[in-house]
């Protein structure tokens, strides 16, 4: 497989199709298996009179209410997010596979609606795989960790070596999930079925699917992800900075500052995920598609 004409072929899709950058924003929905750094700060600041005075009288019978209404807004949230976050996945999806057929224009409504189709297959793979990966983790640990707590840390440094391999192990279960996920869209393929051609691709072309996950999953997913995150440090480091180090009036000035900062840069933010996200789809695509003939003779299609 020739990996700079899969990685060149797959910029150009997204850039002359910029609705993908859409399905990109989409698929940001679900998550894209990075994250920013995580800052967490306090100030010691108390709540103005009315509030506390409204919490004082707050009635205890309405709490149960109030929780369980938390609860279904953060349940609704949680799966529109799931929802649209597939979608998108599956839309860059299509909209790659449709435009190596030579598809002159993409159209947003078609390929939203035609992806609604996949949607559950696609939902129940990542799911499927997710709990497997969750059993599996929770089984190693525990024998880990009861070790490590026997003999006060020692166990621990002699799992050093087997906890190192589980980094690129990852990289490999994610590559297997998105070819997975693709094999479902490219070939109408079940979800066991998708599983199988997904496990076949891995294992025949072991050494492509490898190199092509440490360039899409460490190289431009990470050290994308870290670029694209990296003005958040510059806004929050000015409010930080006087937050650890002065106890100066100035900080709520400054966190208005950073806030504003933050606002303006957001939706910059979530442009340039978008588009780092419809590159890494769309490149996983062009692999499926590129290794699918050594497997089957042929081509897949949508």
């Amino acid at each position: 497989m020739n990996f700079g004409e899969v990685l060149s072929r797959a910029w150009q899709i997204i850039w002359k199709h910029k609705i993908l950058w859409i399905f990109g924003i989409m698929a940001g929905c679900a998550g894209n298996g990075g994250s920013a750094p995580n800052i967490q700060y306090s100030f010691s600041t108390e709540l103005p009179p009315q509030i506390s005075a409204y919490l004082d009288g707050f009635p205890p019978e309405q709490i149960p209410l109030w929780i369980g209404l938390a609860v279904v807004v953060i349940l609704i949230l949680v799966a529109v997010s799931i929802f649209f976050g597939t979608i998108g996945r599956i839309g860059i999806i299509r909209g790659t596979l449709q435009v190596e057929q030579s598809t002159p224009q993409l159209s947003f409504s078609e390929l939203f609606r035609g992806s609604l189709p996949y949607f559950w297959r696609v939902f129940a793979l990542v799911l499927l795989v997710s709990i497997v990966i969750f059993l599996v983790v929770l089984i190693v640990s525990i024998p880990i960790v009861l070790l490590t707590a026997v003999t006060f840390g020692f166990a621990l440094l002699c799992f050093l070596p087997f906890i190192c391999l589980l980094v690129p192990l990852a990289w490999l279960v994610q590559a297997y999930i998105e070819l997975g996920i693709v094999s479902i869209v490219a070939d109408n393929l079940g979800i066991t079925a998708a599983l199988q051609r997904a496990w076949t691709m891995v294992s025949n072309n072991f050494g492509a699917v490898i190199l092509m996950a440490l360039i899409l999953i460490l190289g431009i997913g990470a050290i994308g992800g870290l670029i694209i995150s990296a003005p958040l440090l510059l806004v929050l480091a000015p409010v930080l900075s006087i937050a650890f180090f002065s106890s100066s009036n100035a900080v709520p000035f400054v966190a208005l500052i950073s806030i504003l900062c933050l606002v303006i840069y957001l939706p910059l933010l979530i442009v340039l995920s978008g588009i780092l996200r419809s590159y890494i789809s769309s490149a996983w695509t062009l692999t499926y598609l590129r290794l699918t003939p050594m497997l089957t003779g042929g081509g897949a299609g949508i």
